[in-house]
Parts: structure tokens; sequence; C-alpha cells
């Protein structure tokens, strides 16, 4: 074991220290990971990664995710230490209300934290996706004269990380993708929340790993040469690097160190008197950093300095050299559209019904010759969910493209999209079937939490997929979807709403969208080659004078209401069509508007869509009807299943018919 020098322990030995006080205050907290883990993150911050404090956000910087979130003091250590916006007194406020030092790493909360982790093995994925952009973005804007981008991702993961499926999942992909760009440090520390880790863990994790084709090491995780020494061998492999350091959590504490008593709660007080006096820290004050210790973190401001003022020369003589690139980095990285793109968005023929997800590919095609930075693929799916970049070639080791084949793995595909996605520059989607969002829900959730624009592209959308049954069929998934704040679920009803479906995904920088989409051919509607598209709901078709009943529908079910509200106005029941592609846009719209489109006047409102009514009430009202499905789906033709669960223009229109019985019941 190489000794540390006098400083380096002292610099040990105060992330230690601040750890235990910044949980103790907090009374709340995970004193374990950030105290096993003071050699590492020492090393990490003082040697290796390339960063400035002062700017968080310069594009050539090496990210850090910490997956194993739990951990989070380490990382707000870190950031204090290293002279990031982050002063002292958001670490005596860990874990209070409105602090930049929220309990797991939020993005956008503290400077300096890439991403949002916390469910064990998000980060794991987001730190893939993370190196999957980076390699685009190089493709794209690297010449052979200058590279200006040219980074690591390094991150910490714990036992949980590397037990959860959605891990190993972005491991796999990882390994076969060879992203060399990742160095990851495992926290072997053998202990999980409820115990010794050997109790659910036994598995050989690094035999693991090298069968996924990673580089791996086994070291003494606080033996401070054996850790610089294995990340300079992680740099140096062209493989994605594993570092199985072996830790031990609570490292100082005399009672509680390898124990789970060191894992998610505070040490308590005299167990932090002990550890101070332990490891020869002074009891008094709290949250002390030794002058020398605050010097050598310090540093690294000049030094970040240094290193962007570096690459910034690189980046005057690119950007003298590539006009036109220059142009294209500057707008893509705010987020920008090129000029002209909306008028690449197809408008589709009424003459010939086709189906969403069709609809949705032709779209994707007709914008990505002028949106060059729109990527994604799908999870094996390509055929089915339409995703794939015609004149583009699969994302491999070898040559990085616009076309990514997740493979089936529909959880590390979503965690990896949140990963592009806070990376920047880039537009990014991924497709599977509308049921299988229930494998990447977790993923989707952290994006609207984060809100970032990830879109989904979510094909098979109901019933109507026929043959393959209840299995594939999604029933309770539009509003287990639109329940998740942040994010907007698009189902479009034909062609042309789908290409406006893309526009707001597109135009959106706030959140994720997710387009629920059709695997049957539906008509295409003259009307719904609009704009209004973008509100969320509209009147898509309207009957002379005020309507006595609205029908509303949404994706395929479409059709039935202005099949149903041609048969009523027919008979001289005045029946409006209202489309509602988007109850969130719908929602954000000012009240005169959603007036117009609903009035509280026509209390005879029928909903018609493929899917659970749950949810429904608030646009139809007690007196309405929804028309729906509140059981699992059954295999066969779609024609067939459709009608088997009442999903015809005659049940519309009876439904209507019902609606009206009420309300007129009502006025007498």
């Amino acid at each position: 074991m190489t000794e540390p020098t006098p400083l380096d322990q002292r610099c040990i030995d105060t992330i230690r220290a601040l750890a235990m006080d910044t949980v103790q205050k907090a009374n709340s907290g995970h004193p374990g990971l950030p105290m096993g883990c003071s050699v590492i993150a020492h090393a990490l911050w003082s040697n290796h990664m390339r960063f400035n404090p002062r700017d968080p956000h310069w594009p050539n910087r090496d990210r850090f995710v910490l997956s194993a979130g739990h951990g989070s003091a380490l990382l707000y250590i870190m950031l204090h230490l290293c002279g990031y916006d982050l002063p002292l007194s958001e670490l005596q406020r860990f874990r209070q209300l409105h602090s930049k030092t929220p309990g797991h790493p939020e993005y956008r909360d503290t400077p300096g934290v890439e991403v949002t982790t916390g469910p064990l093995g998000q980060g794991f994925a987001n730190g893939v996706g993370m190196a999957m952009a980076k390699r685009l973005v190089a493709k794209r804007f690297n010449s052979d004269a200058q590279r200006i981008i040219d980074h690591r991702i390094y991150a910490i993961c714990s036992d949980g990380d590397v037990m959860e499926g959605v891990a190993s999942e972005a491991a796999s992909l990882a390994g076969h993708l060879r992203l060399g760009e990742l160095v990851y440090v495992y926290d072997d520390n053998h202990i999980t929340l409820d115990g010794p880790a050997e109790d659910t863990f036994t598995e050989d994790v690094v035999g693991r790993f090298d069968a996924y084709g990673w580089h791996t090491q086994r070291i003494d995780g606080l033996d401070l040469g054996a850790v610089n020494a294995a990340l300079d061998a992680a740099k140096n492999d062209p493989r994605p690097s594993l570092i199985a350091a072996r830790t031990h959590i609570g490292w100082g504490s005399p009672h509680k160190q390898d124990t789970a008593k060191a894992h998610g709660n505070p040490l308590g007080e005299d167990e932090v008197r002990a550890t101070k006096e332990a490891i020869g820290w002074p009891l008094e004050p709290t949250f002390l950093i030794p002058d020398d210790v605050l010097a050598h973190y310090r540093a690294s401001i000049d030094r970040g300095a240094g290193l962007q003022g570096q690459w910034e020369d690189v980046f005057t003589a690119w950007r003298q050299a590539n006009a036109e690139l220059a142009r294209a980095w500057d707008s893509e990285q705010r987020g920008e559209l090129p000029d002209g793109w909306r008028s690449r968005l197809p408008r589709f023929s009424i003459e010939e019904p086709v189906s969403t997800r069709v609809a949705s590919g032709k779209t994707i095609n007709a914008i990505a010759p002028l949106v060059l930075n729109l990527v994604g693929g799908s999870a094996d799916l390509r055929s089915s969910n339409e995703t794939f970049i015609e004149g583009h070639q699969y994302f491999t080791a070898d040559e990085p493209d616009r076309n990514i084949a997740f493979g089936v793995r529909e959880h590390g595909m979503c965690s990896a999209l949140n990963g592009m996605s806070v990376y920047g520059g880039l537009h990014v989607y991924g497709g599977t079937f509308l049921c299988f969002s229930d494998y990447a829900r977790p993923a989707i959730r952290l994006a609207s939490l984060m809100e970032i624009p990830v879109t989904y592209v979510f094909t098979h959308d109901s019933i109507g997929l026929g043959e393959d049954g209840p299995t594939h069929q999604p029933v309770e998934h539009h509003m287990a979807l639109r329940a998740i704040p942040h994010l907007h679920v698009i189902r479009p009803g034909d062609a042309n709403e789908t290409a406006m479906a893309w526009r707001s995904a597109l135009e959106r920088r706030d959140g994720p969208t997710l387009l629920e989409l059709t695997r049957q051919k539906v008509p295409v509607y003259a009307e719904t080659a609009t704009e209004a598209v973008l509100r969320g709901g509209y009147v898509m078709r309207d009957c002379a004078g005020t309507p006595e009943v609205i029908l509303i529908g949404t994706g395929s079910e479409l059709q039935l209401a202005v099949g149903a509200a041609d048969s009523l106005n027919g008979e001289g029941i005045r029946a409006r069509v209202v489309s509602m592609p988007c109850f969130e846009l719908f929602d954000a719209q000012d009240d005169g508007y959603r007036e117009q489109v609903l009035p509280r006047e026509v209390r005879a409102r029928v909903s018609v869509e493929a899917g659970i009514t749950f949810g429904w009430e608030k646009y139809v009202g007690e007196d309405g009807v929804s028309v729906g499905i509140n059981r699992f789906g059954a295999s066969a033709p779609d024609r067939d299943v459709f009608a088997n669960f009442g999903f015809t223009v005659d049940n519309v229109v009876a439904a209507a018919r019902t609606a009206l019985s009420r309300t007129r019941t009502a006025v007498h």
C-alpha cells in the first residue's frame, strides 16, 4: 500500500469529516459511502478529471455521474471544495427545503450535477448515453486539425447499482459499442441497506463485466496509489472500464464501519465524536476545512480555467476554419432547430389511410436531412416502430451514426436517452411498443423530473394491434403515462396530427414528449392539417349552430367520433367532434380557449379511446359517457377486437344518445 502524503491524508480526512458533519446536522442521509469513497473522490478531483468550477457547462469537460445517488453528500462536498457555486452553508442545509443539496443529486438544482440520479442503476445507464452522445457530437464537429470534443465520463456506482437490471442492459450495450470514454469505479464495500451484500449477492461482478467486454481491475479502494494507477490504466484502454475498488462503508467509524448501520442513517453524535478521535480530527469546529486542504482543491479553479483556455484556443482556430459548422454548433448547443425545418414536415393526402407509426417514420425522414442532430433508434423494433433514418447506418463501435440499435433493452434505452439529452446538442428519440413503456417507466419519470426534451416513439398503441393479444395490447397505459408530471403524451388521430406531434416534441425544450402511434391504418382528414393540434385539443369538425353533443376522440378512435357525428348530424342532432391528442397541452391553454372547444353549456359529451376510462371524467363530466375498455384485450384481427369491445360507430352513437338523455332529464 502506497502511503499518502500528509496533505493527501488531510484532504481525505476532510472529506470524511465533512460527510459525517453534513449528514449529522441534517439528521438524515447516507454517511457510509462518502466516507468509504473519500480516497477515490480525492484521486478523481485532484488528479484525473478535467473540469472548470467557474464554468460547469464547458462543453469539453469530463462528466462525473454519482450513480449511487444516495451518497450525494460526497458529490456536494467535492463541488464545494473545488470551488463550484456551492457555499459551505449549502452543505449545512443538506436535505432541507429549497437547498442546493437535496437528498439525491438533482439536475439543474446544483452547479456541477450532470444528471438526476436516485433510483439505483439509472446513473450507470445515463453515463452510457453520455458516452454515445459524445461520440456523435465528436464525429459531427471534430476536424483532423482540431478535436474540440475529447473527454471522458467518470462514475461511482455501488453494489446496488450493479444489481439493477438497467445497469446490466446498459453495460452490455456499452461493451458491445466499446465506449472507452467510460471510467466507472465500483464501490465494492460488501454492504447494502439490509446488511451484508452476500446475503443476496454472491456473483462475480468483475467476471460479468469481463463477459460484457469491459476492461476490469480489482484494487484496494483505500490505497491512493492503487486508485491513481487504476484510473490511469483505465484511461489508456479502448474499452469501457470498471474498477472494482474494495472499500469499507463508514471507513474510520469504530463501531459502524462495515455495517449497514453506516449506510442510510447518521452515525450519531457519539459515533461522530469517536470517529473523529480515531482518525485524529478536531472535534470542533464542525465543518472544518483546513486552509491547506482548501487551497489544494481550490487550485482546480485556476487549473480548470487554464484547461478551458487551452481548449478555447483550439475552438477558436476550429471556428475560423469551419464557419458554417460553427454556426451549426452554436445553434445546436442552444437547442435550436434549423431555419425552414417546419416546411419539411409532411402533409398527408386524405385519399389513402395510413398508420400513424408509418406517418411518424415518414416525418422523421422528411426532417432528418435538415435536422442533422436528430438521432435515435428503437429497442429491436426498427421496422415496427418506423424509427430508422434512411441513408444512415447503425451506430457501431467503429463508426457512430444516427441510427441506434438499442437491442431488447427498453429500460436501458430510455435511461441512455436521458444521458444523451442532458449531454446537450442532440434531439434524441427511442422507440418500442407502448405496452413495454412499463419496462422503461423509471427512466421516463426521471426525464420528466429533469424536464429534458426526450421523444418517445411508442407504437402499437391499443387493442388495435390485434393478433399479438392482451400481453402486447396497452389498456391502462394512456392514463398511467398521463399521470407523470411534465410528460406530454400525444396520441395523434391521423397522419397529419402525427406530423404536428413531432413538431410539438422537437420544439419543446422543457420536458419529454411521448408519441402513442397505431399499428393499423387510419383515415387521414383535411381538418387535421392544422396548428391547432399544438394546443392539445381542438374542434376538428363542427356542426351548424350550437352543438347538442360533443364527441371527443383520440388516436385511432377519432374516426369513430367522426363517423358517429356524421350519423347524428344526419338525424338532425347537432354533434361536434373534438380531437384531443394531448391532455397536457390542452390543459395548458387559457380558460377562454378551453371554453370555446368544450363549452360548459354542452353537458352531453362522449369520449372515445381504446383504453381505461378512468381520467376522462374531467372532460366528459358527470353526465357524459366514456367509451373505453376497462379490462384486458384479446387476440384476434384488429377489426374483430375493436368490434368485440364496442369500438364501433353504432356504439358511439348509442353512447351519445345516453349522454343526451341524461342531460335532458337533468334539465327537466
